[in-house]
């Protein structure tokens, strides 16, 4: 058992897959990348490999093809439990394609993480599941009611997985166990990719699990893809329920705020995250949203569900409801908006 122990919480390589634009959560990622977007005081990627107790990374491998330069410079100037690596793909890989990209760097079993994924799996509890099991390969599994828009696994008895489909119809769907985006993966993967770009999900994990290769790892808690400005709030309010900030203070009704900032006596904050130096006013509601750094909001002011960029200015009695609002944005007083984006495009 001691033996056991100690090559468990021997560090290991995680790959995390950060190589889209982050489309979704534009404007923010127009300034920046999205692994570098603050989530209750920690960087995105912070949050993705937390998953993983700070003993057991060695090395985290960003396969990342947009804000190189900012990442790196970023990385550069902050201490993390870790080293950052990234590993840039000149143009785009896919899963399979990005994964293989990181070979040179690879030294042994290594993790792999999507680099949106926010989740309770214990990749540490799934890595002595993968040692025990043998195989190429372990994938987290999640359950869902509709598992169409995912890749879905059917699980035996003995935890191999028999079938994998990625994004079944609703006829071919034979499992509601999705992928959740956590792998633990072996050096012999390398060998069955195809070289250039291509979908790991797709194109090997089905042969590796009619070899009985893949081993399949349920878990339970919570799952979030932050991709969307609707599961960045989910994401954001996990954090907040479990307590998981760097620094700052919590505040009622599962909120955090930054160091810095300034919240009116009369204001009502409810399940938000609010930057380092922001300001609210008299009377605002501010509830299930997050604002970043420098960002403040107007006396009367009620923001539901939105994401408030670096330094914008919200005036007093506005009215905005689920609005992804720009960095440097000033909202006038009084303005009313549900949905969309600030500015607002035509």
């Amino acid at each position: 058992m001691k033996e056991r122990c100690i090559a468990l919480i021997m560090g290991i390589q995680v790959i995390v897959l950060a190589g889209g634009f982050g489309t979704r959560l534009r404007p923010w990622t127009n300034h920046c990348a999205k692994p570098l977007l603050p989530l209750v005081g920690r960087t995105l990627l912070e949050r993705v490999v937390e998953a993983l107790d700070d003993e057991l990374v060695d090395e985290v491998l960003v396969a990342a093809g947009y804000g190189i330069e900012q990442m790196r410079e970023h990385f550069a100037t902050v201490e993390l439990p870790y080293p950052i690596r990234i590993v840039e793909e000149f143009e785009p890989l896919g899963t399979g394609g990005a994964i293989r990209n990181c070979q040179p760097y690879i030294n042994g079993t290594f993790v792999v993480l999507n680099g949106d994924l926010v989740s309770s799996v214990d990749i540490g509890e799934m890595l002595e599941f993968h040692r025990s099991q043998g195989g190429i390969g372990s994938i987290s599994l999640w359950q869902v009611a509709d598992p169409t828009r995912f890749g879905i696994a059917e699980l035996g008895d003995d935890g191999r997985i028999t079938r994998f489909m990625e994004k079944p119809t609703p006829e071919e769907a034979f499992s509601n166990l999705i992928n959740a985006g956590a792998y633990i993966l072996e050096p012999e993967i390398f060998s069955r990719m195809p070289e250039g770009a291509h979908s790991i999900e797709r194109d090997v994990y089905p042969g590796l699990a009619a070899e009985d290769q893949l081993n399949g790892f349920p878990f339970t808690g919570w799952f979030v893809d932050a991709g969307t400005p609707e599961s960045w709030i989910e994401a954001m309010e996990v954090c907040l329920t479990r307590g998981r900030w760097p620094h700052g203070s919590g505040i009622p009704d599962s909120s955090w705020a930054g160091e810095g900032t300034s919240i009116a006596e009369a204001a009502n904050i409810e399940f938000s995250a609010i930057g380092d130096r922001a300001s609210i006013g008299e009377g605002a509601v501010v509830s299930h949203t997050s604002l970043l750094d420098d960002s403040s909001v107007g006396g009367g002011a009620q923001i539901t569900g939105c994401l408030v960029g670096k330094r914008a200015v919200i005036g007093a009695r506005a009215e905005l409801s689920n609005v992804v609002i720009d960095y440097d944005s000033v909202i006038p007083e009084g303005h009313i908006q549900d949905g969309g984006v600030w500015p607002i495009v035509d």
